[in-house]
């Protein structure tokens, strides 16, 4: 990285770089609450007080896909406060803008827009958090670049073929090509990359005088075969990749000897999982680009709340814990009373060095008590330090890294087929689901559906509350199925049926490319919809309101009086019944629907070769049971990560990840034989 000399404002470009910023994670914690919206306001005071030409954001500002109005109304605040006014922008936009934002109906920068003061742009790419979803692939970055607030860049819809076009920027003899991908899921954009189908397109003119700049959010370090993305794939010519997603703070540029090119990874803003690289101190950049030559400023977040982490091996300490002893877990707590104390000690020492730091810190405290050791009560150890920690009831994390004992051959042994991970990995659905069928016994293996599908399916119900994805699924592999079997003009023999049916399973499973376009459209099946259904309950309620108001018989006045008296749980009932897509589905029919249309549109399962029996009659509606079980658990355990809360038992401290993977293996097996 070649130093620069800053003092020729004219030719330099100065830029606040920054990701992960997870604006309202917690909102509803009393203490934890409004830390991301401080510290949002923190580093968009740095801008201010740097005067940076624009601001470069990596993903995820937001924490949750569909952010809560208190979440929206305060990034709208501070975007308003600090990044409008009478400054000036310096620099000026060459490339065709309607082509960098052409998914935009505002397809210009905003800063260029007469009815906007824009003294400060925003660039920012979505995150796998904020991420585009929903029937009009909309995200909370549209909302404020509807609003004229942000630039949304990076966004790419294909999933064929992806070619990043760059924003060219220019400040006096200063160019910079800035290069954006919003979050994609790594397995699909790892098999682009491998098969050539990522292009980054360059200026044609001097195209050796830019400087390359490429923002990207997705994993960086190795979580599995292929969900990641190698530093590898990325073009030589980038000058610096802006790398978000991970959160441990790497911001000072390092070198890829192997490709040329620098990276700096920011890092979150704020912690949101209580793991190693979260300690780290938090900084954002202050990046200078003159000519070709670069120089990142590490500027130290002074609001971040202060969190320590420390681990305990009870092995490691034979002296002091005997497992023998009776008394050895009252030992064990008064241990771990002492590291706590000295955990916040340091705590209080640097907040005092810092004003602006909170009060309570976060402690966590991971104790290994393999060796024979049984961990005490977690609620009653946290009930010491309810007022001196911001995380109470997250400060012990007991833990066993040396292998269980197998159980015997007739058990599910859990231990082999759940491998705990590390603290602060991300585990996702599909891969869960992957890995059960991949060590599952043949007997308890899906045979109709695919586990990448169903997989897929889940999480998009998990992540995005698309409450149709799993049935849309499951009803066009079902159609795919039958149609198979319709062409084949199998017989009506169960043996030849599941033959066949393997064979075409197998078939779409080596076929990724053709199971990935089933699985978008079977959720673009499922936007559309929710859609529908939303016309429908808004109609619905609109010709009931109607009814009441004009009712002619005077001997209705009573039960007319008691009906919008009863409006609010008729309205709840209504709502339950929405929950249920098969009810949903025939009260939709009811409504004015011929018998033909209803017939067409059914979503029962009939045979493939009529009346006689085959797999096509009584299997699917066992997956169909398997699924709503494993809806109703998926929806217990968003509600316990939204909850941002450990479940205890026994003492033991369990990760929201192992509960819903031990219930998707339950529901699994279940819907198996029921």
């Amino acid at each position: 990285m070649s130093s620069i000399n800053s003092q020729d404002d004219e030719d330099t470009f100065k830029i606040l770089v920054a990701t992960d910023i997870h604006l309202g994670y917690m909102e509803k914690d009393p203490v934890r609450g409004n830390d991301t919206f401080v510290t949002f306001n923190e580093i968009l005071d740095h801008a201010r007080k740097n005067e940076v030409d624009f601001i470069l954001l990596g993903g995820d500002l937001f924490h949750d896909n569909k952010p809560s109005r208190k979440t929206v109304h305060s990034c709208l605040e501070s975007l308003r406060k600090y990044c409008m006014g009478d400054r000036p922008v310096q620099f000026e936009i060459l490339s065709d803008q309607a082509v960098n934002f052409h998914y935009s109906k505002f397809p210009w920068v905003n800063y260029q827009d007469e009815n906007l003061n824009i003294s400060i742009p925003v660039f920012s790419i979505h995150g796998n958090h904020d991420d585009p979803t929903g029937a009009d692939a909309l995200c909370a970055l549209d909302i404020l670049s509807c609003a004229g607030l942000l630039n949304h860049f990076g966004r790419s819809t294909s999933v064929e073929k992806i070619d990043i076009s760059p924003i060219l920027l220019r400040k006096g003899r200063t160019k910079i090509a800035l290069y954006g991908l919003g979050a994609i899921p790594d397995e699909r954009l790892y098999r682009m990359f491998v098969n050539k189908q990522v292009t980054m397109l360059r200026p044609k003119e001097d195209e050796d005088s830019w400087f390359n700049l490429f923002v990207i959010h997705q994993n960086r370090s190795k979580h599995g075969a292929t969900n990641y993305i190698p530093e590898q794939f990325l073009d030589d010519f980038i000058n610096l990749v802006v790398w978000g997603h991970e959160h441990e703070c790497k911001i000072a540029p390092f070198k890829n000897e192997q490709q040329r090119f620098y990276i700096s990874q920011p890092g979150s803003s704020v912690v949101t999982s209580l793991s190693p690289g979260e300690a780290v101190k938090k900084h954002i950049g202050l990046l200078h680009v003159k000519g070709k030559k670069m120089k990142m400023e590490k500027i130290a977040l002074e609001t971040v709340r202060t969190f320590h982490i420390e681990d305990i091996v009870l092995a490691d300490h034979p002296d002091l814990f005997n497992p023998d002893n009776p008394n050895v877990t009252q030992a064990i707590q008064a241990f771990c009373m002492e590291k706590v104390e000295l955990m916040l000690d340091t705590a209080e020492r640097e907040r005092l060095g810092n004003p602006r730091q909170p009060e309570k810190p976060i402690i966590r405290l991971r104790v290994d008590y393999a060796g024979g050791f049984e961990p005490f009560s977690v609620h009653r150890f946290s009930q010491k330090y309810m007022h001196r920690v911001a995380n109470p009831k997250d400060i012990i994390h007991f833990f066993r890294r040396r292998e269980q004992k197998e159980k015997k051959e007739i058990d599910l042994n859990f231990e082999k087929l759940v491998s705990r991970p590390a603290e602060g990995t991300t585990l996702r659905v599909e891969d869960l689901v992957k890995q059960y069928f991949q060590t599952a016994e043949k007997k308890v293996q899906l045979s109709l559906l695919t586990e990448r599908g169903m997989g897929e399916a889940v999480q998009e119900f998990v992540d995005k509350e698309e409450k149709d994805a799993i049935e849309e699924l499951v009803k066009f592999q079902l159609e795919k199925t039958q149609k198979f079997l319709k062409e084949r003009r199998t017989d009506a023999v169960e043996e030849k049926i599941d033959e066949e049916v393997r064979k075409f399973r197998e078939s779409r499973k080596k076929n990724t490319e053709e199971e990935d376009k089933e699985v978008r459209e079977a959720m673009m099946r499922a936007r559309a919809q929710r859609s529908a259904d939303e016309v429908l309950v808004t109609a619905s309620s609109d010709e009931d309101s109607m009814d009441i108001e004009t009712t002619d018989n005077p001997s209705d006045g009573l039960s007319s009086t008691l009906s919008r008296g009863r409006g609010r749980a008729r309205g709840r009932a209504r709502g339950a019944r929405g929950q249920n897509s098969t009810a949903r589905g025939s009260s939709r029919r009811g409504r004015g629907t011929t018998s033909q249309e209803s017939a067409s549109s059914s979503r029962s399962y009939k045979s493939v070769t009529g009346k006689t029996p085959s797999i096509m009659d009584g299997r699917p509606v066992i997956y169909l049971e398997g699924v709503c079980l494993i809806m109703k658990f998926s929806t217990l355990s968003s509600l316990n990560k939204r909850g941002s809360q450990s479940q205890t038992s026994k003492g033991v401290d369990f990760e929201s990840d192992e509960v819903w993977y031990i219930v998707l293996l339950f529901s699994f097996i279940l819907c198996k034989f029921l």
